[in-house]
């Protein structure tokens, strides 16, 4: 299912409130940003119980019950979970997860809202969710007789959603505050392999291991519960965040002379973080043509070139990385800077190279 259309967390409830109170929804959208959470939440504002039925986890006689023989005639009885007295939010998880008998199974379920004889409450509502084919996720087709059936959102992640939610929430203010100055690392795209992957999900659950562990965390125990959470770069990041927040070392300080860069081997990661910092500073404040560039941007950009030198003398690699282009090959930093830091560091062109 590809999205022609996508919405951020804060859109769900507005548009769930219009459809979902009169057709069955289906939340697409990538492991870990909170289609679970937002369906509970969303049942929650209306008052309704929200039962959750995992797809992966059933059979179809989990849905459509088992045979009993009344009068001498055999009459399914729904489970529990399903029949129930008063009007509830049945939210049916890893949907298109199901084998396709559990998903014919709930054909009369969710558009005649239906099991057997059983009809669902008046005032009940039916919300379905799954990952995509291309996340990398455990995904069966749907057949278009079930898609046709459902009306179709497509969530995607949002940091400004995330971090509002996050403030009122008790997320560790470490994960709040390299978040804030780094909100592209809140997801990243599933990876092939078998490795951790930074979503909103994995960053709350490194919020709940940073208040676990409390403030005597130390160093190596942090790398291993961020790399067992998050994207690698992500997590090399944070750690160097937090190595920031614990010694005197800052961009900002390192800008104005009053620091110099990392240059131990153990403190690797903070020198990543800091020349993405570096670099984050520079395609802020580097004026696009060197004409228009006032004396605080030439400052800046010598500031800068002296920086870079300094950097390549600890590390080659992680210097060229300040300058290096996107991952679609194109420039981030002016071109009038790039040409002056390559005629003055000759070693970068040829690390670019």
């Amino acid at each position: 299912m590809q999205a022609a259309v996508t919405v951020t967390p804060a859109r769900i409830p507005e548009l769930l409130l219009g459809l979902a109170t009169v057709r069955p929804v289906f939340i697409w959208g990538a492991p870990g940003i909170g289609k679970s959470s937002l369906v509970r939440e969303f049942a929650e504002s209306l008052g309704l119980e929200c039962v959750s039925l995992l797809g992966t986890q059933l059979a179809p006689e989990d849905l459509i019950g088992v045979p009993q023989i009344r009068d001498g005639r055999s009459v399914f009885c729904p489970p529990e979970a399903i029949a129930r007295d008063e009007p509830y939010c049945l939210f049916l998880d890893e949907l298109n997860a199901a084998t396709p008998d559990v998903q014919k199974a709930f054909y009369s379920l969710i558009l005649e809202r239906r099991i057997g004889n059983y009809e669902l409450p008046a005032g009940s509502i039916v919300i379905g969710a799954g990952n995509r084919a291309t996340d990398n996720a455990l995904a069966r087709p749907i057949a278009s007789a079930l898609v046709n059936r459902l009306a179709h959102v497509h969530l995607e992640a949002s940091p400004k959603d995330w971090l509002v939610w996050a403030g009122a929430n008790g997320i560790h203010p470490w994960v709040l505050d390299h978040l804030i100055d780094r909100p592209d690392h809140l997801w990243s795209k599933p990876p092939k392999t078998e490795e951790p992957f930074s979503t909103p999900r994995s960053w709350h659950m490194l919020s709940d291991a940073l208040h676990s562990f409390g403030p005597t965390l130390d160093e190596p125990t942090l790398k291993v519960i961020a790399h067992g959470t998050l994207t690698p770069a992500h997590a090399v990041a944070f750690c160097g965040y937090v190595k920031i927040v614990r010694s005197r070392f800052g961009i900002e300080a390192i800008m104005k002379g009053e620091a110099r860069w990392p240059n131990r081997l153990e403190d690797r990661d903070l020198l990543y973080y800091l020349a993405e910092s570096f670099r984050g500073r520079l395609v802020k404040e580097l004026p696009a043509s060197k004409e228009h560039a006032s004396a605080t941007g030439r400052q800046t950009a010598y500031r800068a070139k002296s920086l870079l030198v300094q950097l390549a003398e600890i590390s080659v690699e992680v210097a060229q990385s300040v300058i290096a282009a996107d991952e679609d090959g194109n420039p981030v930093l002016p071109a009038w800077f790039l040409v002056e830091a390559a005629r003055d560091m000759p070693r970068l062109v040829e690390a670019r190279r």
